[in-house]
């Protein structure tokens, strides 16, 4: 009886101190956003992953700091949270990375994860996803719904992620409409919603009935194509209620679950710097719904080469791959590599436009 007294006591008091440790292991999370977390966008699509966590992390708390720019700002916004208590700190803006990397040298205990850097530290690691794969599903959309086949692009600055949608669409276009074209105007800005109109009136009054998009919210580019009856592809976030008629599809970030499950390896001590790629198979990137617009069979053919992606049966850059000058890229038989893909600084044949 002694000894099951003992036994009995040691448990309540093991339970005691497991409880104790699980509740300082419920973590403290800061997010940090360079626009609005309303914006129908980049940021949303990030906040939208911070209110997954909310939800699907016991315990957990998070905070935010919105319209923080690309700048000594974010290192200041950083600190305030790590002073705060922030034990993880998402740095969610593509400029944020030489920041993040240097305030995580200074805070080593703290985990930094950084949204499309390529660069690692021992306590910082990076996210992001393929979102050229529903970009070309996208593309056949548009190629779809262009009769003359030219289609228009709004792009915040000349980066590898923004090439690859352009480039994707242009091939998803091609592949059920040869004389498919995207057209680029670049706004040199992430957030800038006159810039944004102006460039589709710029695209519209060259011809294009179809608009996509790459900038941080994509609906002064939505509205400012439903006021010139032009139909669109959206990205980063589901925005058809902006524009029901005009809409086609396009792609959405699905950043919750990749951020719960770092923040669940940071508690079990097992979180190791990396850098982690989603894609459609895993639910990183998403399919937008399709807009009234969009025919069953159009409907049918896009399902079915999503399918054929998520099972590796369709690579977006396969060869033959031809360069904009018509340089051949890729020969047929052969694909892209991962690190050309990561560091894209090439236009497909059919894209126009400069890489400046």
């Amino acid at each position: 009886m002694k000894t099951r007294f003992l036994t009995l006591a040691g448990a309540l008091a093991l339970a005691a101190l497991l409880g104790s440790a699980n509740a300082q292991a419920a973590p403290a999370v800061g997010f940090v956003y360079v626009g609005a977390k309303t914006d129908g966008g980049y940021n949303q699509a990030q906040d939208a992953g911070r209110q997954y966590v909310q939800g699907h992390v016991p315990g957990v708390k998070t905070n935010f700091l919105e319209n923080v720019p690309e700048n000594a700002q974010v290192t200041q916004a950083m600190e305030r949270m790590i002073g705060a208590g922030d034990t993880i700190i998402f740095a969610t803006s593509y400029g944020y990375l030489p920041y993040a990397l240097e305030v995580a040298k200074k805070y080593p205990k703290v985990t930094f994860m950084h949204c499309g850097g390529a660069k690692l530290a021992p306590n910082l690691g990076t996210y992001f996803a393929d979102m050229f794969e529903a970009m070309y599903l996208s593309g056949i959309a548009a190629g779809k719904a262009a009769p003359d086949g030219k289609i228009g692009f709004v792009a915040a600055h000349p980066i590898p992620q923004i090439l690859q949608d352009i480039n994707a669409i242009e091939l998803g276009a091609r592949s059920v409409n040869p004389k498919a074209t995207v057209t680029v105007v670049y706004t040199g800005a992430w957030n800038d919603p006159s810039k944004d109109v102006a460039a589709v009136n710029t695209l519209v009054d060259q011809g294009v009935s179809v608009v996509g998009m790459h900038v941080d919210s994509p609906i002064p580019v939505i509205e400012a194509a439903r006021k010139r009856g032009v139909k669109v592809i959206g990205y980063h976030f589901d925005d058809m209620r902006f524009d029901p008629k005009g809409w086609l599809t396009g792609g959405t970030w699905n950043w919750g679950p990749i951020m719960a499950q770092t923040i669940r390896e940071v508690q079990a001590g097992t979180w190791k710097s990396q850098a982690i790629y989603g894609n459609l198979k895993s639910g990183a990137t998403q399919l937008a719904p399709f807009g009234p617009s969009v025919d069953p069979a159009t409907r049918k053919l896009i399902l079915d080469k999503e399918k054929a992606i998520e099972q590796g049966r369709l690579q977006v850059w396969a060869g033959p791959l031809y360069a904009q000058d018509g340089k051949l890229l890729v020969p047929a038989g052969s694909v892209l590599p991962r690190a050309q893909v990561d560091a894209m600084n090439f236009f497909v044949q059919g894209v126009v436009g400069s890489l400046k």
